[in-house]
């Protein structure tokens, strides 16, 4: 019966809240602001998922400076949790063919998301440039899912070095977003389902120190490492619940 009312209940919640996104959208198209007015939008809907998630954004992070932001992908709940992380001045990098999902990708391109093709690698490679004008320019942040699809349950997939080209290219700092495990969490009959804590670390300047692919690999082992860790947090969070 929970089932039912939880489904229910998103997809009302689904449809106001494309509503409310798409008019604001269409208010302000490609406002720097809007995919994080979005992200804390769809947030809204982890509570009837029967989730509580805890961003912990780092205080070193500045609103008001642009930086490369690389999150991990686990699933279509992605877009209530780790989703809301999405800082102020922040767009994301996601693949072209979102475009042509109903609504979703009107508001998807309006929200000044930057659309990759991925099957094109030349025409990907232009993407990562458009995305280092937005960045000059702008002063806007880009987030990228480094793994280049949902990991669903196999932990942090092997980086693609994209992001880290486009912050050695602007210069700008990388932030790492990182959540605990949500592979498995959601029960549809069980009332709670427990924390998902997101944690934005201190940003970090691409020294000349390590390759462009030194660093790839540096950030899949430091959000590895972040991962567990916050993980064995979950756990004794939810011990105490």
């Amino acid at each position: 019966m929970l089932a039912i009312i939880r489904v229910l209940a998103l997809l009302i919640s689904f449809i106001i809240i494309n509503l409310v996104v798409f008019v604001v959208c269409v208010c302000r198209p490609f406002h720097r602001n809007n995919v994080h007015f979005a992200g804390n939008a769809y947030a809204c809907m982890a509570p009837i998922l029967g989730l509580k998630v805890i961003v912990r954004p780092s205080p070193e992070i500045d609103l008001s400076k642009a930086y490369v932001y690389i999150a991990n992908h686990q699933n279509t709940y992605d877009i209530v949790t780790i989703c809301k992380a999405a800082m102020p001045g922040v767009v994301t990098v996601g693949k072209k063919s979102l475009k042509w999902i109903p609504v979703f990708g009107l508001i998807y391109w309006l929200s000044g998301n930057i659309m990759i093709d991925r099957k094109n690698s030349g025409r990907a490679r232009d993407t990562l440039t458009l995305a280092g004008k937005k960045i000059r320019q702008r002063k806007t942040s880009v987030w990228v899912f480094p793994e280049g699809t949902r990991s669903n349950g196999r932990g942090i997939l092997p980086f693609k070095s994209g992001a880290f080209r486009l912050a050695k290219a602007v210069n700008e700092p990388v932030v790492m977003v990182t959540a605990s495990n949500v592979h498995n969490k959601v029960k549809w009959n069980r009332w709670n389902n427990g924390v998902v804590l997101v944690e934005l670390s201190a940003p970090q300047a691409l020294t000349e120190e390590k390759s462009v692919k030194g660093w790839t690999d540096y950030f899949h082992q430091s959000m590895q490492q972040k991962a567990s860790d916050l993980n064995a947090q979950v756990a004794e969070l939810e011990k105490k619940r």
